[in-house]
This record gives C-alpha cells, structure tokens and sequence, in this order.
C-alpha cells in the first residue's frame, strides 16, 4: 500500500529491470492495454510491414482522405513560412518575357521600389516578369517570395528568391498571393496571368477581400481589355462604375508602388501608417 499517495487503495506496480529502476507506480488501464490483451504496441504495428502492409499503404497515398491531409500539409507550410512576412505585393506577368525586354526591367524596377518602400514582393518563382520583380527586390536588399508550383513539365526557382515555397495545388498557391499581399501588380501575361487578375477583382467585387489595390502595368498591352471593359461591360451593366474602378493602369514603377503604400497607409486607423524599414 502507498501511504504517500491520497489513493492508498488503488493497486501498484514495479516497473525498472534493475533495483536502482525499481519505483512503485500506479498501473495505467489505457497505456497496459496492449500488455493484457497480448497485442503487439502501436509502435511495433507502425514499424511492422508485410507486402500486403506495402501495398495498401502505397494505395491509401493515391486516395482523397490523403490527398486532404497533403493539401492541409500545404496550407500550414505556406502560413508558417509567410505568417511574419510582413505588407508584401504579389506580381504577376508572362514567364515568357525575355530579360531584355523593357517589361521585364519595369518589373524589376518595381521589385526594387517595393523593397525601398518596406515591402517583400511575391511571385510565382519562374522566369520572365516573374524573376523581373524578384530580381530587383532582392538586389534592393528586400524579401523575394518564389512561390513555385508543380507543372507538368521541368519547373525550377528563378536565382533571386530568397524565401521560396513550392505547392503541388493551385488554389493553396493562389490562397498565398492573396492573403499575404496587399495588393497585385499585374504585367503583361497569358492565360494565367489573366486568371488572378479576374480572381482578385471577383474576390474585392464579393466583398471577400477589402481594400486591394489592383495595378495593370503596361498601358498599350491592357488598352483592348479596358476598351472591352468600357465598351461592352459597362454600357450593358454587366459591372458596375465602382468596379471599373477597382483598376488603375500605369506606365510607371513609382506610381505602381505608390498605389500600393497609399493603400496601405489608409488601412492604418489611427497609425502614421509608417511601413517598417526595408
């Protein structure tokens, strides 16, 4: 009997293999219950494999239930890597534009500027305006996301992310751009391009996003879009005045910046609205 304990009635146990082990514990029912009912541990299960074992587990990683926990693993990698980012600005453009073309020095040029001004800069990680604005975040000594995904052929990081991240899904990959960004500058693209400038506009139309400046960068390239805006959306109310607004178009790497740190300071109540040091 354990006079030491306040239950001096509930049974004891010796466990240690060596007299100097040798302690008087009080039996645990669920911990022994592998020991009563002669079963192996759950330890022993999970370290023992048969070919039937293999080939079940080898299944299971194909099905949705692991396809689930893989794209809940995404979620909690891309949060944890990006919670202390800090006001960022995710840029968008073709991974098609060569490095002398005069897009991909405006994005560099504004990678550069973001950094001056206290923000990291996110991308897709890839080529073209992508690594532009990566490029000249991370010369301006800034942060530069590279936020990579798997594709059906080669992928690989452009050589000026400093923070980079890779996702096997789009939609946790565009949940990043957003939720750590505090607004888009969109250059020159294709198709996918096109799709997080339709997303984003869709997500401030639904009242899902709050302020989000959205920048169109190029005004030559993005004239036929506004024209069609204008001209066809507009006059048949398909959208409305407020949300053409929603669009901001330049030629110039300081007035997208700006956009971006007026944004930024208006949905600071109460606060100089002072961007951290870069």
């Amino acid at each position: 009997m354990n006079r030491d304990h306040p239950d001096s009635t509930r049974p004891e146990a010796d466990i240690g293999s060596s007299p100097g082990q040798a302690r008087r514990l009080i039996p645990n029912p669920t911990l022994n219950r592998a020991a009563r009912l002669g079963q192996p541990t759950e330890d022993r299960k999970l370290l023992s494999w048969t070919a039937e074992d293999r080939a079940q587990a080898a299944a299971f990683t194909h099905s949705d239930p692991w396809r689930v926990l893989r794209i809940m693993g995404e979620f909690v990698a891309g949060f944890d890597a990006l919670a202390e980012l800090g006001p960022a600005v995710s840029i968008f453009g073709s991974a098609r534009t060569a490095d002398t073309d005069p897009m991909y020095a405006a994005a560099r040029a504004v990678g550069a500027e973001l950094a001056r001004a206290g923000f990291a800069t996110i991308t897709g990680g890839g080529p073209g305006i992508m690594e532009g604005a990566n490029r000249g975040a991370a010369e301006a000594g800034g942060v530069s996301v590279g936020a990579n995904i798997e594709l059906p052929f080669e992928q690989g990081s452009n050589p000026y992310v400093n923070l980079p991240l890779n996702f096997r899904y789009f939609f946790v990959r565009k949940m990043m751009f957003v939720k750590y960004a505090e607004g888009f500058v969109i250059f020159p693209g294709g198709f996918g391009t096109l799709d997080e400038l339709f997303e984003a506009l869709t997500l401030i139309q639904t009242g899902k996003l709050g302020v989000f400046p959205v920048v169109l960068f190029g005004r030559v390239f993005w004239r036929g879009l506004i024209d069609w805006i204008d001209g066809t959306l507009l006059p048949e109310a398909k959208i409305g005045t407020a949300d053409r607004d929603l669009l901001t178009i330049t030629d110039d790497p300081a007035e997208a910046v700006q956009v971006m740190v007026d944004s930024y300071r208006a949905k600071q109540p109460g606060e100089d609205g002072a961007l951290p040091a870069p």
